[in-house]
C-alpha cells in the first residue's frame, strides 16, 4: 500500500486556522444566545423553584 500524504502549504493551514476559528467563534455564539434565551424564557422564577 502506498501512503501518499498531503503537504498543505501555508497559505492552505492559515485558511484552515482561519474556519476553525470562525466555527468556534460561531459556536460559542450559539450557546450563549441558547443560554440567555433559556434565562430571558423563565426569568427571575428560575430561581424561586421549589427544590
Amino acid at each position: 500500500m502506498d501512503n501518499e500524504m498531503v503537504t498543505l502549504t501555508d497559505r492552505q493551514k492559515k485558511a484552515r486556522r482561519s474556519r476553525n476559528i470562525a466555527i468556534g467563534l460561531a459556536l460559542a455564539a450559539l450557546v450563549i444566545i441558547f443560554y440567555l434565551a433559556t434565562i430571558a424564557k423563565f426569568g427571575p422564577a428560575i430561581l424561586d423553584r421549589p427544590l
